[in-house]
């Protein structure tokens, strides 16, 4: 029997009721005559404060509210991959479809096509024993993405029907399980599971596994492994979206969800277009094929928004319960934290720094704390990941605001966004002087035995040479540029070099796009074999400018637009070159010394 209040406080998004017993906390009600969706967010006595997913103009004191008796949660099972859904997992397409350009207040709309046939293949038989997590068959999703019909967790006792190989809807059972009591659990293609409460699962596992992303200086200098989480500030302009629409494109991840909680809606529009249109570099297939879209702009609804991130994690813990590697880009949580700091401002709280609720950091902390590299529930000892990618927009790029501080506590790679190399249009804007990532060792570990033995070495000698052009410019800027020291000024030249050519990307060449590890180590490796032949020519007197105007340095910038198929053959042809080039100048100057 549903529980049925009467409004009685109505402060924007937020509804105060009264007559609410029975009411239970984060419990889904409908308000008035349209039924507008909200959810419980405080209970006292008989009252219930109640955050509206929807505008609330047109409510009145007195209108009624009906408990569903469920939780905001969410439908997982087949036909999720290539949606795109707002922050309540309801389809925008569909919601087009019924009421066109604006979403129609109260409107329930299926998250899944209910009527669809899926071709289902049994994988077990009746008569076998199995506990939540186990697989009881599959369904060809896409293309790229086979889903794996699990039992459902906490589900446990031995399969007395399964159906036949064939065609089956999400409303008809395939499988009933007869529990250790003797009751019968009837089981679906599809399940439903509530948005704030973590999916289960038997182990964390440290992350340790490298993630490739496909931009040099993120798998160089700020490397991340699956399950980890990772960070982006940066201000207006410096490329976040971009950034991000690479990282879904070429990350190492089987699944994308991609989620654009508060942006600017021209920039998820941007988004809603070019998505679909994206290929997969690997297989060819549309990108939409395994990825799912949730967009929440900043002129929806503000409760939705903070809803929005647990639907999008939801829908990937589900899939890294099938064991899939899944990748959750958030953009932005800044958004999301501002709807938590409306909300809790209506709900007058003591507001903590900056007005935000003093609960941000917990919050955050709930965020992030749902990656990972798990152990999944079943017999089987299947493993599934969760990577979690947060862009923060902090204002005016001010990285001491209180979203970006919070955060920075807790996720263990921070790439920061630098607006004065966005305006030198160096993307991406990644400062490598002030970011870093706590999985350098583990990944350099990897790397040196399936890329190269002297990955560690080159990237470390990389890093410091960054660093020592920093410090040589600060003595430039001091005492002028005059007083530099051929060794000083090579330093200058080779970290340019570095900047142009290696750290710089274009997101929109076909072949620079992207860059395997074996290019990104391959480039590295010459530009550093250079600079230490340079090195040493200039200890035999060979003046800087013969060196820097020898062939070879154009053809170390065009290595850049190298197929990485060819990188390696290309790279010992340049490594020849350097050598020949710097030896004849040495002989040279020789020469020179003895006439």
């Amino acid at each position: 029997m549903p529980v049925v209040g009467l409004i009685q406080r109505i402060v924007g998004p937020l509804i105060v009721a009264k007559n609410m017993i029975g009411a239970r906390m984060h419990e889904l009600v409908r308000l008035g005559e349209l039924g507008i969706i909200g959810e419980i967010i405080r209970l006292e006595r008989d009252r219930a404060a109640i955050q509206a997913y929807e505008e609330t103009t047109g409510l009145r004191p007195g209108d009624k509210v009906e408990g569903t008796g469920k939780p905001l949660s969410v439908t997982l099972g087949p036909g999720l991959m290539g949606k795109i859904y707002d922050g309540v997992q309801r389809p925008l397409p569909g919601i087009a479809d019924k009421s066109g350009s604006f979403i129609e207040r109260g409107m329930s709309i299926d998250p899944l096509e209910m009527d669809k046939k899926w071709f289902f293949q049994p994988l077990i038989k009746a008569g076998s024993k199995v506990v939540g997590g186990d697989i009881l068959g599959l369904v060809q999703e896409t293309p790229l993405v086979l889903h794996r019909i699990l039992v459902p967790p906490f589900y446990e006792g031995v399969v007395r029907h399964i159906v036949k190989e064939g065609d089956y809807s999400i409303r008809e059972p395939i499988a009933e399980i007869e529990t250790p009591r003797g009751s019968i659990q009837k089981v679906y293609l599809a399940q439903t599971w509530p948005v704030r409460v973590p999916r289960p699962y038997k182990v964390m596992m440290p992350p340790t596994i490298p993630q490739s992303t496909g931009q040099r200086v993120i798998d160089a200098f700020f490397p991340i492994c699956k399950g980890g989480t990772i960070m982006i500030p940066g201000g207006f302009g410096t490329g976040k979206t971009v950034m991000l629409h690479q990282l879904a494109k070429f990350i190492e991840a089987d699944i994308v969800v991609f989620v654009g909680c508060g942006e600017r809606g021209n920039e998820m529009a941007d988004v809603l277009e070019s998505f679909p249109k994206l290929r997969d570099p690997k297989s060819g297939e549309p990108l939409m094929a395994r990825t799912i879209l949730i967009a929440n702009t900043s002129n929806m609804p503000i409760a939705a928004r903070e809803a929005s991130v647990y639907t999008g994690l939801t829908m990937a813990e589900y899939y890294r319960d099938m064991g899939y590697d899944v990748a959750l880009m958030a953009d932005s949580t800044s958004r999301w934290a501002e709807a938590l700091r409306e909300i809790s401002g209506r709900l007058e709280e003591m507001p903590g720094e900056e007005g935000y609720p003093a609960y941000l950091a917990a919050r955050l902390a709930e965020f992030y704390s749902r990656a990972g590299h798990v152990i999944t529930l079943g017999s089987d000892d299947r493993r599934g990941s969760i990577t979690v990618i947060g862009a923060v927009s902090p204002p005016g790029g001010d990285f001491s605001e209180p979203v970006t501080q919070n955060t920075l506590r807790i996720v263990k790679v921070f790439w920061a966004l630098d607006s004065s190399l966005a305006h030198r249009r160096h993307f991406p804007a990644i400062n490598w002087l002030t970011s870093y990532s706590m999985y350098f060792d583990q990944v350099t570990e990897s790397y040196n035995k399936e890329v190269g033995s002297d990955w560690g070495r080159i990237v470390r000698e990389a890093i410091t040479l960054l660093g020592q052009e920093e410090e040589v410019k600060e003595v430039a800027s001091l005492l002028g540029t005059e007083v530099l020291a051929e060794s000083q000024r090579l330093i200058v030249e080779v970290a340019r070099n570095l900047r142009e050519n290696f750290l710089r990307q274009s997101a929109f060449h076909p072949v620079d796009g992207y860059c395997s590890k074996e290019k990104t180590f391959h480039m590295l490796r010459t530009i550093l074999k250079f600079y230490r032949k340079a090195r040493f020519a200039i200890g035999q007197e060979v003046p800087l400018n013969r060196i820097m105007s020898l062939p070879v340095i154009e053809e170390m910038a065009r290595m850049k637009l190298i197929p990485s198929e060819e990188i390696a053959k290309v790279a010992d042809e340049i490594d020849k070159k350097i050598d020949e080039e710097i030896n004849l100048l040495v002989e040279e100057q020789a020469r020179k010394k003895k006439g």
